[in-house]
């Protein structure tokens, strides 16, 4: 009787795509947690605070667990497939080029606009400093011409860290991250132990609930107006997976170790920062805290523009506030700085995919960096300092973007999953025909709670990144551009324009645009939402919508000859196939 050896399962094949594998586990770690805390930590408490009061701490741990399970899903598909410009690229394999553009370029649009806004952040903070007063206008929102002067020249110094090469990157975002652990560690420890008030979180201040009439509204509301964009940056981990020693190891746990820490801190990041407000400054007929422009109290000003610094003044802890005044450019430069370089990377995804000129793969002789990419991508968000000239405007574009980017690995780990069972699977994630699903509805809810003006520009910026990989398609400057797989992501633009109907019917306006400029927290600041789907029936919709296209795009998925085309990079076929 003969016996038959059982296939072994294929390895990839780590080859770096001309990039230089130097980033180890510490590396891979502190890339994602150095994106996790950056100015999300200077400004997300008081945004969340604003609109639901001490319930916000509801809204950081609901945040928490819908980006970790999107956390998860990436911690099987990095080590799956260990390529620059990883979450681009995952919807193109299960997909093909269509769905690879459509994500990629939601990928590409969300970390170009993070190192913009993490300067913005910085020097909205610098200007209470006297040398820097006049950098920014508080009453407006806006960076005045010094201001961006100074937004122009930290850039230039992002662009120039990034140039030196990955391992001087990773050296540099290694000593930046430490700090930017442990300074909001020791924020925490400082203001609950230093005039904390424990009255803030009840009858005193308006109660756990200060909007009774409907308490769960103001806690999904905080979710898009700074939560969900201060717990970004898991992903980059993956997005460096091409120049990782050790992907097979390291990539996983990177993803995994990095989501928990920043959720934990900033969870009590929130306790401490209701704790230590105080308690005259929180109950007015607007709400639990009065943050708009109309309100001329001279420490509401400052906590618009420094929360946590004028916290750390009004408790009386001076060296404390000038330790955030430090960090408040570490932690934003840091995430900035590291933004640049994934956004770099994912521009090179999509050039290696065909979607975009090449010359965004070319990398230098000797740093192995992609130049073209990086100078190309500090230009494209300067830009966006533009037309969104604070922090709170800018986030909920970023935070739409970055979902709809997450919102593709679900899709894709399902898809793949069926299409190829037998690749190696460092990590698998557990009950994933249950947990896949709902992490794509959670992905749907955020977008949806982001709002029907967020989601409009959102979709605008889309059609935009659509023209732009036409144009380079047919001018053909990528010799390596796809055919167009129409038939497998024939769900794209119906899901697209189902949220968007949903999104304009529904009961969402877009907080992070409205509350800090004072017009309201449930108010639009653009045509729409018409508030016909009532409450609760809304969250219902927009679930079934989800379901029906994540089953739907798993259906269309490509054919398993195509996906081994298309993954030929990574594992490569046996000679003769």
């Amino acid at each position: 009787m003969s016996t038959v050896a059982p296939q072994r399962a294929p390895e990839p094949v780590l080859e770096a795509e001309n990039l230089h594998r130097g980033v180890g586990f510490l590396g891979l770690l502190w890339a994602s947690e150095g994106s996790i805390i950056g100015s999300g930590w200077l400004f997300g408490a008081l945004t969340a605070a604003a609109l639901a009061g001490p319930s916000a701490i509801i809204g950081w741990l609901l945040g928490s667990v819908i980006i970790l399970l999107l956390a998860l899903v990436h911690a099987e598909l990095g080590p799956l497939f260990p390529v620059s410009g990883g979450t681009s690229r995952f919807p193109h394999y299960a997909f093909g080029s269509f769905a690879g553009a459509t994500f990629g370029w939601m990928s590409y649009l969300q970390a170009a606009t993070v190192a913009p806004i993490e300067v913005l952040a910085a020097i909205q903070y610098l200007s209470l400093a006297s040398f820097a007063h006049g950098w920014y206008d508080a009453s407006k929102g806006t960076l005045s011409g010094t201001g961006i002067v100074a937004a122009v020249i930290l850039m230039l110094i992002f662009v120039i860290i990034n140039m030196v090469g990955i391992r001087w990157l990773a050296r540099v975002n290694n000593a930046a991250t430490w700090w930017k652990v442990i300074i909001p560690v020791l924020a925490i420890v400082v203001l609950m132990i230093n005039g904390f008030h424990s009255q803030n979180f009840g009858h005193a201040a308006g109660g756990f609930f200060p909007n009774s009439n409907n308490p769960v509204k103001p806690i999904l509301l905080t979710l898009p107006a700074g939560i969900v964009f201060s717990l970004l940056g898991f992903e980059q981990a993956v997005q460096l997976g091409g120049e990782a020693a050790n992907p097979k190891r390291d990539l996983a746990r990177a993803v995994i170790l990095s989501m928990i820490i920043g959720a934990v801190i900033y969870c009590l990041l929130q306790v401490a920062f209701i704790g230590a407000m105080k308690p005259s400054l929180l109950v007015s007929q607007h709400g639990w805290l009065n943050m708009g422009a109309t309100n001329t109290n001279a420490s509401v000003v400052k906590l618009n523009q420094g929360p946590f610094w004028e916290v750390a003044s009004l408790a009386g802890i001076a060296w404390l506030a000038t330790v955030l005044r430090i960090d408040a450019v570490i932690s934003p430069s840091g995430t900035g700085l590291i933004y640049l370089t994934s956004s770099s990377r994912l521009s090179f995804g999509l050039s290696k995919n065909g979607y975009i000129p090449v010359a965004f793969e070319k990398t230098h002789a000797r740093t192995r960096v992609p130049v073209f990419g990086v100078i190309i991508c500090a230009l494209i968000g300067l830009l966006f300092l533009l037309p969104f000239p604070s922090w709170a405007k800018l986030v909920g574009v970023v935070t739409d973007a970055s979902v709809l980017m997450y919102a593709g690995a679900p899709l894709a780990l399902g898809a793949l999953r069926k299409q190829k069972p037998d690749l190696p699977r460092v990590y698998r994630l557990p009950a994933a025909k249950v947990l896949g699903p709902l992490a794509f509805v959670a992905a749907s809810w955020v977008v949806y709670w982001t709002g029907w003006s967020i989601y409009s520009t959102l979709m605008i910026a889309l059609l935009i990144g659509y023209a732009l990989m036409a144009l380079s398609y047919v001018l053909k400057l990528n010799p390596h551009r796809p055919t167009i797989d129409w038939q497998a992501a024939a769900w794209i633009i119906p899901y697209l324009v189902g949220m968007g109907v949903i999104s304009y019917l529904g009961q969402f306006p877009s907080p992070a645009v409205g509350i800090l400029d004072g017009v309201g927290v449930f108010k639009s600041v653009l045509v729409g939402p018409t508030f016909d789907i009532p409450f609760y029936v809304d969250l219902a919709v927009v679930a079934a919508w989800a379901l029906l296209t994540y089953y739907a795009a798993i259906a269309m998925r490509l054919p398993e000859r195509k996906v081994d085309e298309y993954v030929e990079e990574v594992y490569p076929l046996p000679a003769g196939e």
